[in-house]
């Protein structure tokens, strides 16, 4: 399993060949019943991947989903050290319940990872680049000029289709980028946090145990108490309605992206 791990540095080192910096993408929160859907973004350089923390450390990284709670915080410590030595950059972006009934979990999903992404470059960074100005260009022309990110995007899953930012897909991105399973450790450190804390806010429900998924415990609590308004009404619906099992979550949420 280390070994596998250590693959995840030799994929970045491959795909950052000839730029600058990567990106890697990935969300949580999904497949739940409940909760906002939360994307992480994290932005490595070829000096942090040859890194003795990148190094040392990358058989403790993997897919968030594969980690203890404890694993994750502890990697959580490390990443907050890494951006206040300014050695890497990670940032996240949120998608509430409102926003996932209004535009479906894809176009939710999408819209916080272009938030995530946006707290590192905006998508015109990536544009291709305009005619750099000269002593002759007026000062607007000057004022707007943006050169174009040396940077490649990699997002866990299937390429998003009208997405603003040029990206690659990357099938099972968490287990083999390391840049990307980084991402998914913030996404999901950042979502557990906000359900517990909805804990207090809506008791009875259980979401500092279960995070908003769709658990015999988490079930059970909906049919007593009813919907809270951190409910994701149409999951609930299909849910409740079919008596779906709580594993085939994901596979709902993964079919409703392809009929997109």
């Amino acid at each position: 399993m280390a070994g596998k791990r250590r693959q995840l540095r030799g994929f970045d080192l491959k795909h950052i060949e000839g730029l600058e910096h990567l990106i890697g993408v990935d969300e949580a929160g999904r497949g739940a019943l409940a909760g906002p859907v939360v994307a992480g973004a994290v932005l490595v350089t070829r000096e942090f991947l040859d890194s003795k923390w990148a190094t040392n450390n990358v058989s403790r990284v993997n897919d968030s989903k594969q980690l203890t709670a404890a694993e994750r915080d502890a990697l959580w410590f490390d990443f907050e050290a890494l951006m206040a030595e300014g050695r890497i950059h990670a940032t996240y972006g949120v998608a509430d319940v409102a926003e996932i009934e209004q535009f479906n979990i894809l176009g939710a999903t999408k819209l916080a990872m272009h938030r995530a992404i946006a707290g590192i470059h905006p998508p015109e960074a990536f544009a291709p680049p305009a005619r750099e100005p000269d002593l002759f260009s007026p000062p607007e022309e000057i004022a707007a000029y943006m050169p174009r990110v040396s940077a490649r995007i990699l997002v866990d899953g299937l390429p998003l289709r009208n997405f603003a930012y040029p990206h690659t897909g990357v099938v099972g991105g968490d287990g083999r980028s390391l840049c990307i399973a980084m991402a998914s450790i913030i996404a999901k450190v950042t979502r557990d946090r906000m359900l517990e804390g909805f804990e207090s806010e809506f008791p009875g429900y259980g979401f500092a145990q279960h995070k908003g998924y769709g658990t015999e415990e988490h079930r059970e609590s909906v049919l007593r108490l009813g919907r809270c308004p951190q409910h994701r009404e149409m999951f609930l619906r299909k849910l409740l309605a079919a008596r779906v099992d709580p594993s085939q979550i994901d596979f709902l949420a993964e079919e409703s992206s392809l009929s997109e």
